[in-house]
């Protein structure tokens, strides 16, 4: 019987994780494997409610606490790094706390990972549950990452993966400042299902434009050598096809594309396959909840 592992980054969120792993406990019900959950505490603020839910079909539920507070790709990272050195797993299959990947959804990933064992399986979303103005922008991000790297993605964390490519993600560095770009990048031969963004059980989003636009530039940041080779492209087309006669207004663009750069490239730092490395000794303690 194969071990499936959900992992599961949380800040704060207690309210929308224990909602959760009550719908995962029953969505899972049917699997001819053995399910577990794992959850990364990225040094909540807030206190932990104490978990009374007692759960049929999820084996254990074991919760690692952060020292210092790293951020949903990091935390995810660190996850990784820990099942593969600490725990027995055939898959893993990340999903966000606050109930926006779907539990209902599950059981397609595990369908598909049935079928092809050695691959990735994404989520990919064909509907998303935000207003109109949230929807324009993530299309604007969309199309900036595709622009700049000529991958299209429409997966995040929500995916499951075979322990071969855990292993793979784990020694490269982007995997710790992007995953979606991280596992663009490294898997292309990837099997998609489809996905509908659900609703948040609790609270509102966290993502603004701004953590929105750090998004974009972290996964772009992935392909910084084809961000670079695309940018030099556009300003040569830019300086032999369009530009005319020097002014402030034809110097515009190029400074756009220089800034652009400067930012991708900053964020791109973030990329540090030391931290990846070293990320467990960042562990504070462990807790079993069942």
């Amino acid at each position: 019987m194969k071990k499936f592992v959900i992992l599961i980054p949380v800040y704060n969120d207690w309210t929308s994780v224990f909602i959760l792993l009550k719908n995962i406990d029953l969505y899972v019900s049917k699997w001819d494997a053995e399910v577990s959950v794992l959850i990364v505490n990225d040094a909540s603020t807030e206190t932990r409610p104490k978990n009374e839910i007692i759960y049929k079909n999820i084996k254990s539920v074991k919760l690692i606490n952060m020292k210092n507070n790293k951020g949903h790709a990091r935390c995810n990272a660190a996850g990784l790094k820990f099942l593969y050195n600490k725990e027995y797993f055939d898959y893993v299959i990340l999903m966000d706390a606050d109930g926006e990947d779907r539990p209902e959804e599950l059981t397609l990933l595990f369908n598909k990972s049935k079928e092809n064992p050695l691959k990735i399986v994404t989520a990919n979303r064909v509907k998303r549950s935000e207003g109109v103005f949230f929807k324009f922008l993530y299309q604007c991000h969309k199309i900036l990452t595709y622009v700049s790297t000529g991958k299209l993605i429409k997966f995040g964390n929500y995916s499951c993966l075979p322990k071969q490519a855990v292993s793979k993600l784990i020694k490269d560095a982007s995997t710790w400042s992007s995953f979606s770009g991280s596992v663009t990048k490294n898997f292309p031969d990837r099997i998609a299902t489809p996905s509908i963004r659900g609703k948040r059980y609790h609270g509102p989003s966290q993502m603004n434009f701004i953590n929105l636009l750090i998004h974009s530039f972290s996964i772009i940041g992935v392909f910084k050598k084809s961000l670079l080779v695309r940018s030099i492209l556009f300003l040569i087309f830019y300086m032999f096809f369009i530009y005319q006669n020097l002014s402030i207004i034809s110097l515009i663009p190029v400074a756009a594309i220089m800034i652009f750069l400067f930012f991708v490239y900053k964020i791109s730092l973030r990329e540090n396959i030391n931290e990846l490395n070293s990320s467990l000794e960042n562990i504070n303690n462990i807790e079993t909840l069942k």
